[in-house]
C-alpha cells in the first residue's frame, strides 16, 4: 500500500496513541517517519533498517530523538538481544511475504499484554490472506482490524 516508503498520517497517529509509555521496537525503519510518530510518545524505540540508505535519511530524521536507537542491520538478529518490548510495530523484514516463517519471532519479542501492529493491509480481504491468518489464529494473540483509510487496515494484536 505505501510500496515500502513511509506510514501513512493515519497509522503515525495510530501508532504514537498505542505507543505512548511503552518500550517499543520496529522493523523496517524504511525513511523514519513511522519511527518518529512512535518515538514521540515512546519511552523508547529499537528501530531496524536492513537498507543502509534508508537507514542514513532515518538518522537525520531521527536525530533529535533521545530514545531512539536506530540499527543498521536485520531485524531478526537485532532485536531479540533487546527484547522484550510493549510494542512490536512489524513494518517490514519480508514478514508479511511468509509470515508462518517469520511472524512466531514477532511475537516472541512482545511481553506478556504487549502489542503487535501490522499496517499497509488491504480492507476487507478474508482470512485465508496468510498475514491475517498468521495474526487472528496465532494461539498467543487476540487480535483485530482497523480500518484506517478508506482502503488501508491495520492489525493490531495483544500478547496473551
Amino acid at each position: 500500500m505505501t510500496g515500502g516508503g513511509s506510514s501513512i498520517p493515519e497509522v503515525q497517529r495510530l501508532l504514537a496513541v498505542l505507543a505512548a509509555g511503552r518500550r517499543c521496537a520496529e522493523a523496517g525503519t524504511a525513511f523514519g517517519d513511522g519511527a518518529a510518530a512512535i518515538a514521540i510518545t515512546a519511552a523508547s524505540l529499537v528501530t531496524v533498517e536492513l537498507d543502509e540508505e534508508r537507514a542514513v535519511i532515518a538518522l537525520e530524521r531521527l536525530r533529535g530523538f533521545a530514545n531512539v536507537e536506530l540499527v543498521v542491520g536485520d531485524w531478526r538478529e537485532e532485536l531479540p538481544p533487546r527484547g522484550p518490548f510493549d510494542l512490536v510495530f512489524l513494518d517490514g523484514g519480508g514478514w508479511k511475504h511468509d509470515p508462518f516463517g517469520k511472524g512466531p519471532l514477532g511475537v516472541e519479542l512482545l511481553a506478556p499484554g504487549g502489542l503487535l501492529v501490522a499496517d499497509d493491509m488491504t480492507r476487507g480481504r478474508p482470512l485465508s490472506d496468510p498475514v491475517r491468518r498468521f495474526v487472528f489464529e496465532h494461539p498467543e494473540l487476540v487480535a483485530t482490524e482497523l480500518t484506517v483509510a478508506p482502503q488501508m487496515a491495520v492489525l493490531l494484536a495483544a500478547r496473551r
